[in-house]
């Protein structure tokens, strides 16, 4: 019930969706498309091995096939990425908050593909549902209506993608750069934990969805009142 290789091929359309749209925002700013480029890149890679080592450390039972075996986490990516640009950028004397920002709506476009990726190839399912709004799909092992929370999630990042996008337009670049990455991440997080619970899959921690609702509820709506301010101006 999965197609072979959906996964890669829809995560690999994402990264390079990101990386232009990325090339894009970059020339409007008047940054070095090349320098972006490369920068990100590289950042992008350790992302990759981020999310391997964070799958790793969610998911014990794996360490036994880490090398051979599939598994992935977008927190890790996520976290490993933003502390490849963080060091790259002062390398490439890039502006950080401006790259960040670019990076931001591109990053959730990357996404909105990639969650494809996972409801085809069967990752990250919802729980089996007979409401008319399950979508027939499968964990690998058994085909059954679900909710379709890859597709959920997919819907989120571009909804955050495009809100992320015509802020940078519509507000000329201008502002306290950082704050638009800041807010997308934080309406990321915010939007995944809410879809968390309608995964077949149960939480690894006792606490630690709460916690991390609230601050990320928290640090979203400080974004919101910092950007008003400043582009009220």
């Amino acid at each position: 019930g999965v197609l072979l290789g959906s996964w890669a091929a829809l995560v690999a359309l994402g990264a390079a969706v990101a990386l232009g749209v990325q090339g894009v925002l970059a020339a409007l700013l008047g940054l070095s498309v090349i320098e972006v480029g490369l920068v990100s890149l590289v950042a992008s890679l350790i992302g990759l091995v981020g999310a391997k080592l964070y799958y790793l450390a969610v998911y014990p039972d794996a360490r036994r096939r880490a090398l051979s075996g599939g598994g992935m986490c977008i927190q890790g990516f996520v976290l490993g990425a933003a502390v490849g640009l963080i060091v790259g950028a002062p390398v490439a004397g890039i502006d950080l908050g401006s790259l960040l920002d670019i990076t931001a709506p591109a990053l959730m476009f990357g996404m909105t593909i990639g969650r494809f990726g996972c409801f085809f190839s069967g990752c990250c399912v919802g729980r089996p549902t007979a409401s008319r709004w399950g979508v027939w799909s499968s964990d690998r092992r058994l085909g059954v209506r679900r909710i379709p929370t890859q597709l959920l999630e997919s819907a989120v990042a571009a909804t955050i993608g495009a809100t992320a996008l015509v802020v940078l337009v519509t507000a000329g670049f201008s502002g306290l750069p950082g704050i638009v990455f800041i807010g997308t991440m934080a309406a990321y997080v915010l939007g995944r934990q809410l879809l968390l619970p309608l995964r077949a899959e149960s939480s690894k921690t006792r606490h630690g969805r709460a916690i991390t609702l609230a601050v990320a509820a928290t640090l979203l709506l400080a974004d919101i009142v910092v950007a008003v301010i400043i582009y009220a101006r």
